[in-house]
C-alpha cells in the first residue's frame, strides 16, 4: 500500500502513466495481429479471384484476352515485382547485419522496382482503356480490373509505407519499433508478390489461352 502511495505522488508521474508503462504485452502480438490482417486479405482477393474465374470469358462480343493481352509486357512487370522481392530480402538481411546504410539502400532500390511496377500497370490500363476495353466495355474487364487494380492498390499502399519507414528508420536508426514495422511491411510485401503469381498465372496466361 505504502508503495503505491509513493508512485502515485511521485513528481512528474502518474498512476496512469506507470501502468501504462508497466502493463504487459504479448510477446509477437504485433505479427500475430498482422498475420491475421494478412487472412482477412486473402479472403478479398479470393472473392476477387472466383469472380474474375465466374466472369473472365464473358468479352460482351468484344476482344478477349489473347488480343487484349501483351505477355511481353506482363513479363517485366512480374519480373519488377519479383526482383523487388529479392532486395527487399537483401534490405532484410542488412538489417539483421545491424547496417542502417545497407537496409536504406536496399528499401530504396526496393521501391523504385515497386514504382516501375506500378507505372507497367498504369500503361497498361491506359493503353486497354484508350482501345475501348475498359471496365466499364464487358464483365470480364470489370473483374480483371477490379483484380488487377486491387493489387495495384496494395503495391501503392506498400510504396507509401516504405517511405515512411525510410525517414523513420534515416532518424532514429534500426530501433526494436523499426525493426518491427520492417518485418510486417516485408510480410506484406511478399504476400503481394504471391498474390501477383496467380494474377499472372490465372488472369494473364490463362486469359490468353
Amino acid at each position: 500500500m505504502s508503495n503505491h502511495n509513493t508512485l502515485a505522488g511521485a513528481p512528474g508521474a502518474s498512476n496512469r502513466d506507470y501502468f501504462l508503462k508497466e502493463e504487459p504485452h504479448v510477446e509477437n502480438g504485433t505479427a500475430l495481429g498482422f498475420w491475421l490482417y494478412l487472412m482477412s486479405d486473402c479472403l478479398i482477393f479470393a472473392a476477387l479471384f472466383a469472380t474474375f474465374g465466374a466472369l473472365g470469358r464473358n468479352y460482351a462480343g468484344g476482344a478477349g484476352g489473347a488480343e487484349l493481352f501483351d505477355l511481353s509486357l506482363v513479363a517485366i512487370n512480374t519480373a519488377l515485382l519479383l526482383l523487388s522481392s529479392i532486395t527487399f530480402g537483401f534490405a532484410m538481411l542488412a538489417k539483421q547485419k545491424g547496417s542502417v546504410k545497407g537496409t536504406v539502400v536496399w528499401l530504396i532500390i526496393t521501391g523504385l522496382f515497386g514504382a516501375g511496377f506500378l507505372g507497367v500497370e498504369l500503361y497498361e490500363f491506359h493503353h486497354l482503356i484508350h482501345v475501348g476495353a475498359g471496365p466499364q466495355s464487358s464483365a470480364a474487364m470489370s473483374a480483371f480490373f477490379a483484380l488487377v487494380g486491387t493489387h495495384g492498390l496494395h503495391v501503392t499502399f506498400g510504396l507509401v509505407w516504405l517511405v515512411v519507414l525510410l525517414l523513420q528508420i534515416g532518424k532514429h536508426g534500426l530501433t526494436r519499433e523499426n525493426n518491427r514495422r520492417l518485418m510486417c511491411l516485408s510480410m506484406f510485401w511478399h504476400f503481394l508478390d504471391v498474390v501477383w503469381i496467380g494474377v499472372f498465372s490465372f488472369v494473364y496466361l490463362m486469359g490468353v489461352l
